[in-house]
C-alpha cells in the first residue's frame, strides 16, 4: 500500500526536475530572458559535456558483475517482441518501413537516463538505479545503434531509388563513400559517380557530397560574406537560430539597403532546432551557412540575378534578369527529406528547351512528358545484393557513432567499471570530483534544456490530436503491457516487476526524436511524444505506482 510518505518522496524527486524545465520555458516564452542564440549555446553545453559526463558517472558507479539478468532479459525481450510484430505487419500486411521505425521508437525507447533514474529510485529504492543504468547502457550501445541502422537503411533505399530506378541498381557490386560523407540522411546534397562494365551496367558507385551545394558567392550582395563551415562539431543543438523562416517585409531591419535577413524567435515550422538533442549527438556536417540564411537582394541592377526564398520551404531559386530569361536554375534544399521519385540536390538547368545537368543526365519531366508516363506500368525497383547494402550502411552508421560523445562516455564508463570492480580500484579523487561537479548539473541542465526546447516550439501538439492520442496510447499503454508480459514470462516478480512496468511508462526518449528529425521521418509525432509526453508522464507514472502498490 502506498503511503503519504512514499508519495511525498516521489514528489521530492520529480518536482525539482519539472521546476527546472518550467523555469527554462518561462524564461523564453514569457520573460524573454534568453534569445534563440543563447538557447543554442546552453544546449550545446548540455549535449557535449553535461549529459555525456552524467552518463559516464552513472555507468562507472554500476557494478557490471552484478547485473540483474532477468530484468535485462525482460527489457530486451519486450523490444524484440515489438520489433518482430512490427516486422510481420510490414511484411505480410502491407505495412511500411517508415511506420515500423516510428512505432518501434515510440513503444520501446523511453527517457530512462533523465527521468527513469530519479523517479524509480524515489519509488522503489536505491537498487533501481543500478537497473536503470543497465538499461541505459543497452540503449546506447545496442538499441540506438539498431535504430540508426534502420534509418540509414531507409535513407540508402531512397537514394538508390532516386539515382538507379528499376533494375539499374541490381548490378552494383560496391559503394564507395568519400570521407566527408557522414550520413545518407539527405541533409547535405549528395552526388553519385558510376562506373560501368562492358555491357553498360553500373558496377561501382561513388557517393560524395555535392561540390555545388551553394550558389556562387560572387553573385551575392557584397554586404554579406558567407563563410563555409565543414562541421558543427556534433550537431549538438536541438534548437538553432539558423532554421529557415519565411522572409517578411518587417524582417528587413538590419540597416543594409540591399539585404534583408530575418530571424524570428519562434519558427513557423515544426521546430527551431538543428538535428540533435541533449542526450545523443548524431552529427551531419553542414557544408555552408547559405542554406540556413534568409537572404534576398532588395535593390539590384536590372540585369543582376536575385536570390530569393521560394514559397516552398527549404528551396532557393535564382530569379534571372530579362537578358537571361531562358535560363532557370533550381536548387533543392539539403534538409528536405527525399521521397520516392524525388532527387536530392540539384535539378537540371533548362536552357531554351535543352538540359544541362549539374549532377546527372536525368531529365526533369515536363507536363506533357508526365502525361505520357501516367499510363505506363510501375517499374519494379531492384536493389543491390544484401552484402553490398549491409557494407554501405555499416560504414555510415560507424561514422555517425564515432562522432557521438555519448558513445565514448558509455564505453569508457563501462570499461572503467569493469576494471574498478574487478580489481577493486578506486577512481582518483582529482578525477572523481572533476567529473562530479559537471555530472551533478547534468540532470538539472538536461531538464532546463528541454524547457528551452518546449518554449521554442510553435505548438505542443505538432502532429494533430488523432496521432498524438495514438502516440500517447502506444507510449503509456502498449509499452507497459508488453513489458509486463515479457517480465512475467522470464520470472520477474515483486518490486522488480513493478519497476519494469513503471520504467516502460516513462516519457518518450529524446534520441529517437533526434533521428526522426534528421531523417525527416514523422518528426511531428516524436516531437509531440517528447513535449506532451513529458507533461503527462508524471501523473501517468504515479497512477501506475499507486495501482501496482495496491
Amino acid at each position: 500500500m502506498i503511503t503519504g510518505n512514499d508519495f511525498y518522496k516521489v514528489m521530492c524527486a520529480m518536482v525539482p526536475l519539472y521546476f527546472a524545465m518550467m523555469v527554462a520555458y518561462s524564461s523564453v516564452k514569457w520573460w524573454k530572458i534568453f534569445t534563440p542564440e543563447q538557447c543554442s549555446g546552453i544546449n550545446r553545453f548540455v549535449a557535449v559535456f553535461a549529459v555525456p559526463v552524467l552518463s559516464f558517472h552513472f555507468i562507472s558507479l554500476n557494478n557490471p558483475y552484478q547485473m540483474d539478468t532477468k530484468f535485462i532479459l525482460a527489457d530486451t525481450l519486450s523490444k524484440v517482441v515489438v520489433l518482430v510484430l512490427l516486422s510481420l505487419w510490414a511484411i505480410f500486411f502491407n505495412g511500411s518501413l517508415d511506420w515500423l521505425i516510428t512505432l518501434f521508437s515510440v513503444a520501446t525507447l523511453p527517457n530512462t537516463l533523465v527521468m527513469g533514474i530519479p523517479l524509480l529510485k524515489a519509488m522503489y529504492g536505491d537498487f533501481t538505479q543500478s537497473l536503470m543504468v543497465q538499461v541505459v547502457v543497452l540503449q546506447c550501445i545496442i538499441w540506438y545503434t539498431l535504430l540508426l541502422f534502420l534509418f540509414e537503411y531507409r535513407a540508402a533505399t531512397l537514394l538508390i531509388q532516386s539515382k538507379f530506378p528499376g533494375s539499374a541498381a541490381a548490378s552494383i557490386t560496391k559503394f564507395e563513400l568519400d570521407n566527408d560523407v557522414i550520413s545518407l540522411d539527405g541533409r547535405d546534397p549528395l552526388r553519385t559517380e558510376s562506373e560501368l562494365d562492358d555491357n553498360g551496367r553500373t558496377i561501382r558507385v561513388r557517393i560524395r557530397r555535392s561540390t555545388s551545394s551553394a550558389p556562387d558567392q560572387s553573385t551575392l550582395s557584397p554586404s554579406i560574406a558567407i563563410t563555409p563551415r565543414a562541421s558543427n562539431l556534433s550537431n549538438a543543438e536541438i534548437f538553432s537560430i539558423n532554421t529557415p523562416v519565411q522572409l517578411l517585409p518587417h524582417d528587413a531591419s538590419f540597416g543594409h539597403a540591399d539585404l534583408a535577413i530575418g530571424y524570428r524567435s519562434v519558427s513557423p515550422r515544426l521546430s527551431g532546432y538543428a538535428s540533435s538533442d541533449a542526450y545523443s549527438l548524431q552529427p551531419t556536417p553542414r557544408a555552408s551557412n547559405f542554406n540556413e540564411l534568409e537572404t534576398t537582394t532588395a535593390t539590384t541592377a536590372a540585369n543582376t540575378p536575385v536570390w530569393t526564398r521560394s514559397p516552398v520551404a527549404g528551396r532557393i531559386f535564382r530569379q534571372t534578369s530579362p537578358t537571361f530569361s531562358g535560363v532557370k536554375l533550381m536548387w533543392d534544399s539539403p534538409g528536405k527529406s527525399c521521397t520516392q521519385g524525388e532527387r536530392q540536390g540539384y535539378k537540371d538547368v533548362v536552357v531554351a528547351g535543352k538540359e544541362i545537368s549539374f549532377r546527372e543526365s536525368t531529365k526533369i519531366e515536363m507536363p506533357e512528358e508526365e502525361a505520357d508516363t501516367k499510363g505506363a506500368a510501375p517499374t519494379v525497383q531492384e536493389m543491390p545484393h544484401a552484402f553490398v547494402m549491409m557494407r554501405l550502411i555499416l560504414i555510415v552508421v560507424g561514422r555517425k557513432i564515432s562522432r557521438n560523445p555519448n558513445t565514448y562516455s558509455s564505453i569508457l564508463g563501462l570499461l572503467w567499471s569493469l576494471i574498478s570492480f574487478k580489481w577493486n580500484i578506486g577512481m582518483p579523487n582529482l578525477v572523481k570530483y572533476s567529473i562530479k561537479i559537471i555530472s551533478d548539473a547534468g540532470l538539472g541542465m538536461a531538464m532546463f534544456s528541454l524547457g528551452l526546447f518546449m518554449a521554442l516550439q510553435p505548438r505542443i501538439i505538432a502532429c494533430g490530436k488523432k496521432r498524438a492520442t495514438m502516440g500517447m496510447a502506444i507510449r503509456f499503454l502498449s509499452g507497459p503491457i508488453i513489458m509486463s508480459a515479457t517480465s512475467v514470462a522470464v520470472g520477474l516478480r515483486g518490486v522488480e516487476l513493478h519497476a519494469a512496468i513503471v520504467q516502460a511508462a516513462l516519457p518518450q526518449g529524446i534520441v529517437p526524436f533526434v533521428f526522426a528529425r534528421e531523417y525527416g521521418l514523422h518528426p511531428d509525432i516524436l516531437s509531440t511524444g517528447v513535449i506532451f509526453g513529458m507533461l503527462v508522464s508524471l501523473p501517468v507514472t504515479l497512477l501506475y505506482y499507486i495501482f501496482l502498490g495496491l
